[in-house]
């Protein structure tokens, strides 16, 4: 009877020690390095001296995933892409990013375009642009941030899958729209897993 007594508390024992190390390696172990793919919020770009991150909003969803980048073009005519594409399904809500007021809102080429000009930002001022979006604001009106200026087109799109192209602009150069948005909105810390205590371990 002894001998079974001892056995169940050496049992218990080690159930506790093991339980005890995995809380001290969980806690103990650094957070992972993320690399960003094209199904994640893209790296927070370098401060630009000329953009105020006055952005509260993403143009859709909360953490959308960026298709494609901002990449600079060499020449004024040169190639790259001016702006970033965001996933995002037809029909989905666009947002604006800061408050603003409705510089235009119509078609381009055939799709829909909203530009909204951003007060108290330089001279001449930031102006956002998405597309391609069916306008459901028009020229002159204030929106503030986060506000609906449209929804997401199904066709019109210059991605494999639907997406909106989020652009930036001073004038007639263009500038990377993520520079707007704050740190605490482009970045996100990972998942850590917490120790559980209390809760006993199977038999």
């Amino acid at each position: 009877m002894r001998a079974k007594r001892w056995a169940r508390t050496a049992r218990t024992g080690g159930r506790l020690v093991l339980l005890l190390l995995l809380t001290a390696a969980a806690l103990l172990t650094p957070a992972p390095r993320l690399t960003p793919t094209a199904t994640s919020v893209a790296a927070a770009p370098a401060p630009d001296p000329t953009v105020p991150t006055v952005g509260r909003a993403w143009p859709v969803g909360s953490r959308p995933p960026v298709l494609r980048g901002w990449e600079p073009p060499a020449t004024p005519y040169g190639r790259g892409h001016r702006g970033v594409d965001l996933a995002a399904p037809a029909g989905a809500a666009v947002r604006a990013v800061a408050a603003g007021r409705v510089s235009f809102a119509g078609r381009v080429a055939g799709k829909g375009v909203v530009s909204v000009e951003l007060p108290g930002t330089g001279n001449p001022p930031l102006r956002t642009t998405y597309e391609p979006v069916r306008a459901s604001v028009k020229k002159g009106d204030e929106v503030e941030a986060g506000e609906v200026v449209g929804t997401v087109e199904a066709t019109g799109s210059h991605c494999t899958a639907a997406c909106v192209h989020w652009g930036l602009r001073r004038g007639e150069s263009y500038v990377d729209p993520l520079s707007l948005l704050p740190p605490w909105l482009l970045r996100r810390g990972p998942s850590r897993l917490l120790p559980v205590l209390g809760v006993p371990l199977p038999s």
